[in-house]
C-alpha cells in the first residue's frame, strides 16, 4: 500500500513539474520574474493651470522631493513622477492636485489597497516639479527629500521636510519649522510678521539684501551665529543664545532649536553653490 501511495505521489510530482517546465518553455515565467526584477513601474502626471496674483500653493505629504521654477507668468506647470518597484505599489500611494484661480494644491494620500498591503507593502517615490508665476505665496508640509524654490514674491511656509531646503528669495514672510536638512534662504525684504526658524537639525544660511535691517534672536543653539555682513553686530549673552543687530534693526528674526550654525551674508552669492560650501564652512570655523 505504501509503495502505491508513493507512486502515486511520484506520478503527481512528475505531473506538476511537466506543467512548469512547458510555461517555462512558453517564456511566461521568464517574462514574468524578468518584469518584477528589474522593471520599475511608472506614473507621470502632467497638467498647467491658471493663477491670479497672491495665489496660494500648497505642497503637502509627498515621499520625494520637490523642485519649484518661478517666472513671471499666470500659468502653473505640475508635474508629477512617481516611481515603484511593481505597478501593484504604485496603487499604494496617489498624488490628488485641486486648483483654481486663487489656489493650487498638490498632496500625498494613501492608495485604496487593503490594511497588509500598505502595512508591509513597498510605497512609491514621487518627485514634484512645478514651474509657478513668482507672485504667489507656498506652503509645504510634509516633505521626504529636499525642497529647491525660485524667487517668490510672497511668503513662504515650510514644516516637516526631511532635506535639504534652498529658497532663492521672498519678499513676505518666511517660517521654517521641523527641517532635517540645511536650509539657504534669500531675503529679499522681510515684513512685520518676521522671519521664524525653529527645530532645524542642519546649518542654517540667511542671505540678505542690501537695506534689510533687522533684529535677530537666537535661543536653544548647539551652534554658533557667525556674519559675514560688516553691518551686523553680534552679541552672545550665554551659551546658546545670541542676539544681533543688522543694520539698524528693526523686522524680527526669530529662531529657536537650531542644532547647527547660523550665517549671515549678503544676496548674490549663488544658492546652489552656497548649499554646498556651507557645511565646508562651518568645519573651518571649527578647527579655528
Amino acid at each position: 500500500m505504501k509503495r502505491i501511495l508513493i507512486l502515486v505521489a511520484l506520478v503527481v510530482i512528475a505531473g506538476i513539474a511537466g506543467i512548469v517546465r512547458s510555461r517555462t518553455h512558453s517564456g511566461d515565467f521568464d517574462r514574468l520574474v524578468s518584469r518584477n526584477a528589474t522593471q520599475n513601474a511608472h506614473d507621470n502626471f502632467s497638467r498647467s493651470y491658471q493663477l491670479a496674483p497672491g495665489a496660494v500653493v500648497e505642497l503637502s505629504d509627498i515621499n520625494g522631493s520637490v523642485k519649484i521654477e518661478t517666472s513671471d507668468t499666470q500659468t502653473a506647470e505640475v508635474v508629477v513622477e512617481r516611481t515603484a518597484s511593481n505597478e501593484q505599489a504604485l496603487t499604494r500611494r496617489k498624488i490628488t492636485v485641486d486648483a483654481d484661480t486663487n489656489s493650487l494644491r498638490v498632496r500625498g494620500e494613501k492608495g485604496d489597497v487593503g490594511f497588509f498591503a500598505r502595512l508591509f507593502g513597498s510605497t512609491p517615490s514621487e518627485k514634484v516639479t512645478l514651474k509657478l508665476p513668482r507672485q504667489i505665496s507656498l506652503r509645504t508640509r510634509g516633505v521626504n527629500g529636499a525642497v529647491t524654490v525660485g524667487e517668490i514674491a510672497g511668503s513662504v511656509e515650510m514644516q516637516g521636510i526631511n532635506g535639504r531646503v534652498q529658497v532663492a528669495g521672498t519678499t513676505g514672510s518666511a517660517e521654517f519649522k521641523g527641517i532635517n536638512g540645511s536650509i539657504v534662504v534669500g531675503l529679499k525684504q522681510i515684513n512685520d510678521q518676521g522671519v521664524t526658524l525653529s527645530g532645524i537639525n542642519g546649518n542654517i544660511e540667511l542671505q540678505l539684501a542690501q537695506g534689510i535691517n533687522a533684529d535677530l534672536e537666537a535661543k536653544g543653539m548647539n551652534g554658533r551665529l557667525i556674519s559675514e555682513m560688516s553691518d551686523v553686530a553680534i552679541d552672545k549673552n550665554e551659551h546658546g543664545k545670541y542676539s544681533a543687530r543688522i543694520g539698524t534693526g528693526g523686522s524680527a528674526i526669530n529662531a529657536k532649536g537650531i542644532n547647527g550654525n547660523i550665517r549671515l551674508t549678503r544676496t548674490g552669492a549663488s544658492a546652489e553653490a552656497t548649499a554646498v560650501d556651507l557645511s565646508s564652512k562651518d568645519q573651518k570655523e571649527k578647527s579655528k
